[in-house]
C-alpha cells in the first residue's frame, strides 16, 4: 500500500493485551509478540483487555488455579464479551485448557469457561507431564499452522482434552448453520487436543513462545489475522 505522494505507508502494528491473571512468569508470551509484530500490553485492566485488537490468555499450573485467577479479575466476562463481538481471543497451555467446560485433577471437578463442551483430564501416558518437542496433525485450512504444519511445538502439561464433543452445528432442516471448529490433536499416551480454531477464539496446548521458530511463524500469523 502507497501513500498520496508514492512513499509506502506502514502498516499499524496490531496492539495485542496479555491479560494478566497471577499465572507465572508470562514475560516470555510478551517478548515473543513483540517479536512477531504486535504492540503488547500485559494487564488486568478489563477496558483495555476488551478494546485490544487481540487477547492472549495465558496459563500454567492448575486448571482451577488458572480459573479462579480469571474469574477474580472477570476475564471470564472480558472474554465472553469479546467473542460475542467476533474479536479475537488465543488461549495458550491452560489457557486453552480453562476454555472448556470442566477440568478434573486429582478427583476434584473445577468449572471452566464452558467456550467449547468437554472435560480437561489427566493424560494416560506412562510418563507425566508431557514434557518436550512433539508433532501436531492439524486440519487442512488451519490458519495458525499455515505453512508448519510438519513442525514440532513444545508441551509442558500432565492434563488434556482427549475428546471433542462439539458437532457440527445444524439447523432443524437438516442445512449446515456452522462448521465445528479445526481441532489439531498430537499424542502422549492418548490423542489430545492440541490446537483450536474456532471463529475468533484459538487456543494451543503447547507453549508457542517456547517452540522456536515454529512458535514464532504461529504466533506471527495470529497476529497478521488480527490486521
Amino acid at each position: 500500500m502507497s501513500s498520496t505522494n508514492g512513499a509506502p505507508r506502514h502498516q499499524r502494528r496490531p496492539r495485542v493485551v496479555v491479560l494478566d491473571h497471577g499465572s507465572g512468569n508470562v514475560r516470555s508470551a510478551v517478548r515473543a509478540l513483540e517479536r512477531v509484530g504486535a504492540d503488547v500490553e500485559l494487564t488486568a485492566d478489563r477496558r483495555a483487555a476488551q478494546g485490544a485488537d487481540g487477547l492472549v490468555v495465558p496459563g500454567v499450573g492448575a486448571f482451577e488455579t488458572v480459573a479462579k485467577g480469571l474469574r477474580g479479575v472477570r476475564g471470564d466476562e472480558v472474554v465472553d464479551r469479546r467473542l460475542a463481538g467476533g474479536r479475537p481471543v488465543l488461549g495458550i497451555c491452560v489457557g486453552l485448557q480453562v476454555m472448556f467446560a470442566r477440568g478434573v485433577e486429582h478427583g476434584v471437578e473445577s468449572e471452566g469457561l464452558g467456550e467449547w463442551p468437554g472435560t480437561v483430564e489427566r493424560l494416560p501416558a506412562a510418563v507425566v507431564p508431557h514434557m518436550g518437542w512433539n508433532t501436531v496433525d492439524a486440519p487442512q485450512g488451519s490458519v495458525l499452522f499455515d505453512g508448519i504444519a510438519d513442525e514440532r511445538f513444545y508441551f509442558v502439561h500432565s492434563y488434556g482434552v482427549q475428546r471433542w464433543e462439539m458437532d457440527d452445528d445444524v439447523r432443524e432442516d437438516g442445512t449446515l448453520r456452522r462448521r465445528r471448529p479445526l481441532v489439531t490433536w498430537a499424542e502422549h499416551g492418548a490423542r489430545f487436543v492440541a490446537a483450536v480454531e474456532n471463529g475468533p477464539l484459538s487456543a494451543t496446548q503447547f507453549h508457542p513462545e517456547k517452540s522456536g521458530d515454529a512458535g514464532a511463524q504461529l504466533l506471527r500469523n495470529w497476529v497478521t489475522s488480527l490486521r
